[in-house]
């Protein structure tokens, strides 16, 4: 299983990336993001450097980070952060239980990795 989460699961998202399967059989499906958000994430998520936004980066409390008491799919739900993510990615995970839009299965493949694709 293959599992793209470049943003609010407690990570930091600053440059864009593709994961395209070669080979392989089941689900194999391209995964990433391109989307410039530090354009669009809100002042609270934005980290920056020299004045310029470099990255987004999620709270580090159990409720964003889906641990702790929000340790579980049924307790840890998207938020409005995780909602503006998925929808300029719309094939990448956006937080830790994404699993029905941004899970894909596929067993023996190579894959290309990009960085900056576009």
């Amino acid at each position: 299983m293959e599992r793209f989460s470049p943003s609010p699961t407690c990570n930091r998202y600053n440059v864009g990336i593709g994961l395209q399967a070669s080979g392989g059989t089941g689900d194999c499906q391209y995964a990433g993001c391109i989307a410039d958000l530090n354009a669009i994430y809100p002042p609270e998520l934005q980290v920056t450097s020299a004045g310029s936004v470099v990255a987004c980066e999620a709270f580090n409390t159990p409720q964003y980070c889906c641990t702790g008491n929000y340790s579980m799919p049924a307790t840890c739900p998207p938020t409005q952060y995780s909602e503006l993510f998925k929808q300029a990615c719309s094939d990448a995970y956006s937080y830790a239980y994404d699993d029905a839009s941004s899970t894909f299965t596929c067993t023996g493949a190579d894959y290309l990795i990009t960085f900056c694709p576009q």
